[in-house]
């Protein structure tokens, strides 16, 4: 049986061999498509080069692409787990052609893989071409010797491509694989398409037009190749198999699931373990790609994905966390091909297992919900569709559950009240979605970069220089000159600003001219990662393009900027040294007064992490040693022990940069793929001080530090602020910890006494006969009662003196009225013998309506309440005293 890693392989190999550049899958999330949620396409990688916008890797590419189709437009989550062939993480094969080979080569290249190399009978092969596409249709003729009835021409757009309403647009020819007769359906373009026996397996898609929005096409100068064949599938053919998970990595994923969970995938639990398996392999690649559970975007979808895989594991029956269990087996599997899996194993199951543990908890309270929103009703009753909505929304419960739940008992939901609910949802989350990946810019800087080409970047070496103006953009459009009090965009062939990227903030400072031109420099961007945009106000004189121009950074401020944004390094070798490799980078930011560094980590740091970070990077400091960069290609920089964020885009050199010192390894403390600006030496950091911990997400932290100048004038306003405190209370800046510990002490001994003394007096005295009566005694209709109205008594000490008074008096009613800070507190309390004639919670509420409040409450022999005046607290104890008379 040929494996799924071997047909991987043997793809990529098979097109290697015919001059195809082998470029490795791209992230899930796509870096030049912001209407996309995730990359669901092997081509969308390719998008840019196809429309000219980008560079193609070569004039042939190869790859097999990481998918997910889970949100947005291109979703399959619903369908996983039941259907032979839906999936929400897929591989997409493809075979790609920038403007070289076209139609011929392509079918000749799929036919040779299919039949001569893979050894698929040609029988079971049949083809489809677009209707009027003869030139296809010969070439099927002439390279497959296919006979015509199995040369199906389509008329639909299912055998019709295009990019967008406008752009490259081109014919398509689909290729099936049958199944057999025991299958129900019929070829593709006959009644019976639908069915399961005839399945696509390659698409090849001709790019031949360009579409305009009139609605007319031209020939492309340069057609160009897009094919996709979807690997599960493929596998399925090759095994001889005609369910996809059938195949050898579900087989192995699903036989985990049934050993760890102890149930077989036979009859109505087949689907729960099919979820599982497909569900582990898109949250596990997602998390690898740097996606993290959240309530919005991509963290949301990731979320959803991951509670349905749990739902499924509880309606197995496990008791415990399932899916991080399974994610070594998802390792063995596939971690060869996808080296992403093995650096990121340890915070996937870090993550699984939290998601799980807590999501469980949400199932109780969502199970426990629609027990109460259904206990009434009876058979033929309906649950509304906003209470199934929240379920689902909520607690994580799809429509199909809630459906289930209440199956067994006749109880139906209404269906167009989930839909209208979620409809609701959806339409805030499109309004609220801030697009995705590396927004893909306007077309002023693809004419800029296409024309003027990239700018060249020369502040690693210096702070200032010469360069000439090649484009000046105002308002989102291009001018050829400009004046004082304009707000432009700037742009020269050379520059020494940095543009903002990789969380360095953009290089400030001025652009001037012998001509009298002169521009601040507000911020400098970098528009498709290549261009340096100076964000400039003009100040005097006027700029044209073709104009030499005077260049120069802020020198002050990139000191600032480059120390922080080499401690940032520093910072993250150190998190990876004592918190473990699960840490990397989520993101950062680099300016001038602060640096700020976020990374995987599913807790709080302690107090002693805290101080070890801080002491790794300051031995690093202390040392200084020569910080030096290299350019190498990624692979190479990987290889040497480089540390690559993956999910950044990295083109053919990179730079790699070493800080610290030397390892037992041979390698530097630090050793990280970065493009920005840096020290020359780790000891012109100067000092790093973390000022603050906290979390940004589940499971991200963020550290904010300080370094140079601005941690030493923290350090120093910390330790004025302790001078401060020392001589406050008398005592010497190194003795103030004992100090403070012992006037702590001292006051709550001051205050257990004062607390003791409050309580003597309100029994009269502290020496006196507590059995004796005391002044507050009177005797009012025959009743005994003792009424007292005592400052600064806390309201939790009424209670226990009205009890000690109660014993005192044997019978009667006592109350007592504490005054704090203008407001009055009323307790009363009514001996046994006297709760069948007076109610202490009567007694209350008449004191505390004396005192301007209301209410009150307790028991009939004691009760409690307060009032807001405190000045009237005589007047209440004159109410008690009428209440008691009446």
């Amino acid at each position: 049986m040929t494996s799924t890693n071997d047909i991987r392989r043997s793809f990529i190999d098979f097109f290697g061999n015919a001059d195809h550049v082998a470029v490795p899958s791209a992230p899930l999330v796509p870096y030049n498509d912001p209407t996309l949620m995730f990359v669901n396409a092997g081509m969308v990688p390719f998008k840019n080069a196809f429309t000219g916008l980008e560079k193609p890797p070569g004039p042939r590419a190869v790859s097999s692409q990481k998918c997910v189709r889970a949100g947005g437009k291109h979703n399959d989550l619903d369908n996983v787990g039941y259907t032979a062939r839906h999936h929400t993480f897929f591989e997409m094969l493809g075979n790609f052609s920038f403007g070289d080979y076209f139609k011929e080569q392509a079918i000749e290249n799929a036919w040779t893989l299919l039949t001569r190399e893979w050894g698929l009978p040609k029988e079971k092969l049949t083809a489809t071409v677009y209707h009027t596409d003869d030139e296809a249709f010969d070439l099927w003729r002439k390279i497959s010797g296919l006979p015509e009835d199995r040369i199906i021409r389509i008329p639909t757009n299912d055998n019709f491509w295009s990019m967008g309403e406008t752009g490259p647009c081109g014919p398509c020819s689909e290729i099936f694989y049958d199944h057999g007769e025991h299958i129900a359906g019929g070829p593709p373009g006959s009644p019976d398409e639908d069915g399961d026996r005839f399945v696509e397996i390659w698409n090849l898609v001709f790019m031949q037009f360009d579409q305009q929005a009139d609605g007319t096409r031209n020939d492309l100068p340069r057609p160009s190749i897009d094919t996709g064949m979807g690997l599960e599938r493929i596998a399925a053919v090759m095994q001889g198999v005609h369910n996809n998970y059938d195949t050898d990595t579900f087989k192995t994923l699903i036989a985990a699931s049934e050993q760890l969970t102890d149930v077989k995938a036979e009859g109505e639990q087949t689907a729960s373990h099919r979820v599982i398996a497909d569900h582990l392999r898109s949250v596990s690649f997602l998390m690898a790609d740097g996606v993290l559970p959240s309530n919005e975007g991509r963290g949301y979808v990731l979320r959803r994905i991951m509670r349905r895989a749990m739902r499924h594991a509880h309606l197995l029956g496990t008791g415990e966390p399932l899916m991080h269990r399974l994610v070594p087996s998802l390792v063995s599997e596939m971690g060869q091909a996808y080296p992403e899996l093995l650096r990121g194993q340890a915070l996937i199951e870090e993550v699984l297992e939290r998601e799980e543990t807590q999501f469980r908890k949400t199932l109780e309270k969502g199970l426990k919900l629609l027990d109460e929103a259904t206990g009434d009703m009876e058979e033929g009753g309906e649950l509304d569709g906003e209470t199934a909505f929240k379920l689902y929304d909520t607690y994580g419960f799809p429509y199909d559950l809630t459906e289930d739940a209440l199956r067994a008992r006749r109880i139906g939901v209404d269906r167009g009240g989930f839909d209208a609910a979620m409809k609701r949802q959806k339409e805030a989350a499109r309004a609220a979605w801030k697009g995705s990946g590396e927004a893909a810019s306007g077309e002023v800087w693809f004419d800029i970069a296409e024309r003027e080409g990239a700018t060249e970047f020369t502040g690693y070496a210096a702070t200032s220089g010469e360069g000439t103006v090649v484009a000046i953009v105002k308002d989102g459009a291009e001018v050829a000159s400009a004046g004082a009090g304009d707000d432009v965009l700037i742009l020269t062939n050379q520059t020494p600003f940095y543009g903002e990227s990789g969380g360095q903030t953009g290089d400030t400072g001025s652009i001037t001219a012998p001509t009298g031109f002169a521009a601040e420099v507000t911020d400098t961007n970098k528009p498709l990662g290549r261009l340096h945009a100076h964000l400039a106000k003009i100040t005097a004189g006027e700029i044209a393009v073709g104009d030499n121009v005077q260049l120069d950074v802020d020198t002050s401020r990139r000191s600032q900027i480059r120390a922080n944004h080499s401690a940032t390094h520093l910072v993250h070798a150190a998190l990876r040294n004592q918190l473990g490799d699960h840490v990397t980078q989520k993101g950062s930011l680099v300016a001038e007064d602060r640096l700020r560094f976020d990374f995987s980590h599913p807790k709080a740091l302690t107090d002693d992490d805290i101080a070890a970070i801080e002491a790794e990077v300051n031995a690093e400091i202390l040392a200084n040693e020569p910080v030096s960069t290299r350019l190498m290609s990624p692979d190479d920089a990987v290889e040497a022990g480089a540390l690559a964020l993956f999910g950044e885009k990295y083109g053919d050199e990179v730079r790699v940069l070493s800080m610290g010192r030397l390892a037992d390894s041979g390698k530097n403390y630090s050793i990280e793929l970065c493009g920005g600006t840096h020290v020359k030496a780790t000891g012109d950091i100067g000092l790093f001080r973390i000022v603050s911990e906290s979390a940004v997400s589940s499971g991200v932290r963020r550290i904010e530090a300080l370094t140079g100048e601005a941690a030493r004038t923290w350090l120093v306003q910390r330790e004025d602020a302790l001078k401060a405190a020392a001589s406050a209370i008398r005592a010497a800046p190194e003795d103030v910890p004992e100090r403070v510990t012992a006037l702590l002490t001292e006051r709550k001994r001051l205050e257990k006494e004062l607390s003791e003394a409050k309580r003597a007096l309100a029994l009269g005295g502290g020496g006196m006969d507590t059995s004796a009566p005391t002044a507050s005694d009177e005797d009012v209709g025959g009743v005994k009662f003792s009424g007292q109205v005592l400052g600064g008594l806390n309201p939790r000490e009424l209670r226990p003196l009205l009890d000690e008074t109660k014993q005192r008096l044997g019978s009667g009613v006592a109350a007592i009225i504490a005054v704090n800070d203008g407001k009055a507190s009323v307790a009363a309390a009514v001996t046994d013998d006297l709760t069948g004639q007076f109610s202490a919670v009567e007694l209350v509420r008449a004191g505390v309506e004396a005192l301007g409040g209301k209410g009150g409450g307790g028991r009939p022999d004691m009760a409690q309440g307060g009032g807001p005046d405190g000045s009237k607290a005589d007047e209440a104890i004159a109410a008690i005293r009428a209440a008691i008379a009446s």
